[in-house]
């Protein structure tokens, strides 16, 4: 997607992939990775997500990019937090306490600003790539992650002729395709959703399902 394209989207406050709430499946299944406190988190395309917070308030530092300055400005501001500012290569640096986030573009981040992170937590970002761009998502920005990262990733599954993203459907075959060269990859859970989003039923969608897999960088 074009950049653009997200930009317009928060500035029209167009953000029903926004949650109030922390992601149950991360809450569920994040403790089974198994990361020390402390530990550094990654969360590309984070938005202004609660996610976020309820990584840090485990006990782990959280790196968050994201695209649009409103997001991450907005982000601080709700939590109460006056985050300092420093600008590098990668974009602006917004960091209060454990939670730093970039503005700046993901696909920029090299191996250096990722090295020290120990775990990694998706669950807005592949979905939200169209497929030229999540192969490269993932063999460009995963790949800068170190040896052995573990992460948790949140995909979504609908017959894709019914419903044009984002978010897109990825089905468990193109994640193993995605992330079988570098990742071990593990189904945890996957959860019929379809109830519980009026919005896809409206579009016409006849199933839906989240799946949350557990991987770790080889």
């Amino acid at each position: 997607m074009h950049p653009d394209f997200w930009l317009q989207r928060w500035s029209e406050n167009r953000i029903g992939f926004h949650q109030d709430a922390p992601t149950p499946l991360l809450v569920r299944y994040w403790p089974t990775l198994g990361l020390p406190t402390g530990a550094r988190v990654f969360v590309p395309l984070a938005g202004k997500s609660l996610d976020m917070a309820w990584l840090a308030a485990q006990g782990h530092r959280v790196l968050g990019v994201e695209l649009s300055r409103q997001a991450v400005e907005a982000f601080f501001e709700e939590h109460g937090l006056a985050p300092e500012r420093r600008e590098s290569r990668h974009g602006v640096h917004y960091a209060a306490g454990p939670i730093e986030l970039i503005h700046g573009d993901a696909f920029a981040l090299d191996a250096g600003v990722l090295a020290d992170c120990e775990g990694v937590f998706d669950r807005a970002a592949l979905i939200a790539l169209p497929p030229d761009l999540r192969r490269r998502y993932v063999h460009e920005l995963y790949a800068r992650l170190p040896a052995g990262c573990r992460g948790l990733l949140v995909t979504l599954e609908y017959p894709p002729h019914e419903k044009a993203g984002p978010p897109f459907p990825v089905d468990e075959g193109e994640v193993r395709d995605l992330y079988g060269r570098d990742w071990t990859v593990e189904v945890l859970e996957r959860r019929d959703i379809l109830a519980s989003q009026p919005g896809f039923v409206a579009d016409g969608v006849t199933s839906l399902e989240t799946v949350a897999y557990r991987l770790q960088r080889r």
